[in-house]
């Protein structure tokens, strides 16, 4: 009488290199108790990572005109583009009035390569001859007046309060937006859902500062795919919603 058929073993199937089978669960998930102490991580490992252009042209000036312009000029545009045609086209006008005096196709050819250059030569120059017949040459330092201006929107409009005028903002981007859903703070569709959700329950204190932030950290190793969760400061606290694969 033959006995039972030896059982046959099976490896586990192997796993795609970089693949999370699941999220794995935080120690202690971002939540009200540790946000603070989550960015005070990252604030301390942003010195290795470069800061956003829009930061960086901020910080040189404090000129609310120059941070609106370069971050007109920012949208779809790679950081280092930017930097170039920004300084092009503050050396050819560093004012409204200079601005909306310059012909269109000369602010075009000043800032190409950036993304949309046509498009955004038309804007800029509408913005600079809006903010001399509306505000006496002067960039607002109110929401709701700079999303009046055209290519003017509320991630544009909380940059230039925030970092020009140093009063409340809360920059949502992509990465703002990506990040803080990543780490399930928030749960939204959109950044201005992303924002409405952080005002109500980010302190005041890191508003300013998470844009910079999230920023450098999702450029650097929190990307939108294949994030760099081995070598993530913060990776204790993030259950990586919607994270397929890492590195």
């Amino acid at each position: 009488m033959r006995g039972p058929a030896p059982s046959r073993r099976t490896s586990p199937r192997p796993v795609a290199r970089g693949t999370l089978r699941t999220p794995q669960a935080p120690d202690a998930p971002v939540d009200a108790r540790n946000v603070s102490r989550v960015l005070g991580i990252l604030r301390r490992e942003s010195k290795k990572w470069n800061a956003p252009v829009v930061t960086l042209i901020g910080e040189q000036s404090r000129d609310p005109f120059k941070t609106l312009t370069g971050c007109i000029l920012s949208l779809r545009t790679k950081d280092e583009v930017t930097a170039v045609a920004a300084r092009r086209l503050f050396a050819l006008a560093d004012t409204p009035a200079k601005l909306a005096a310059t012909p269109e196709a000369k602010i075009a050819a000043a800032i190409y390569p950036v993304g949309f250059y046509r498009t955004k030569a038309r804007t800029l120059r509408e913005i600079g001859r809006l903010l001399v017949e509306r505000f006496a040459g002067r960039v607002p330092d109110d929401i709701d007046e700079l999303l009046t201006l055209p290519g003017v929107g509320r991630k544009t409009a909380n940059l230039v309060v925030s970092q020009a005028y140093g009063k409340p903002g809360i920059c949502v981007d992509t990465h703002v937006h990506r990040i803080t859903n990543r780490w399930a703070y928030v749960r939204t569709g959109n950044p201005e859902q992303t924002e409405m959700a952080l005002r109500a329950k980010l302190p005041a204190r890191h508003w300013i500062e998470i844009n910079d932030l999230l920023v450098a950290f999702g450029q650097t190793i929190c990307h939108p795919t294949s994030p760099r969760c081995s070598i993530c400061p913060v990776a204790r606290y993030c259950p990586r919603v919607g994270v397929v694969r890492s590195r």
